[in-house]
């Protein structure tokens, strides 16, 4: 019992952890001709570089805005922002809302690098 306390109190105490990420799929998702790329980042992140063709939608407000740049729920959307975390909240509420091709990119460096590898 001590050591269940213990593993349960350690695992509280550790910050939460990135939404899942796949790069490769965010790649390939990218090469489709109807995919969406949305940076979920702050506009002060994104002044200081973003991938070409992202839009700018902060995860807090994805869910009220998503249906601007995304109105079909079977449009391939990639999310990224800088760690992955805030990219997986948004995948999140996306998959709330009922879209079904959301992909958490990670975060914006990662994702960047990769791109230009492929």
């Amino acid at each position: 019992m001590r050591t269940l306390l213990a593993v349960l109190a350690l695992a509280l105490s550790l910050p939460a952890a990135a939404g899942d990420t796949d790069q490769a799929a965010a790649i390939e998702a990218m090469h489709q001709p109807n995919a969406v790329l949305i940076d979920v980042r702050t506009p002060e992140e994104v002044a200081g570089g973003a991938i070409p063709g992202a839009h700018n939608i902060g995860y807090e407000e994805i869910a009220q805005k998503i249906a601007e740049v995304a109105p079909d729920k079977d449009t391939p959307i990639v999310l990224y922002c800088r760690s992955g975390r805030r990219s997986g909240i948004a995948q999140d509420s996306l998959k709330d809302l009922g879209y079904s091709r959301v992909i958490n990119g990670g975060g914006y460096l990662d994702l960047k690098t990769a791109l230009h590898k492929d």
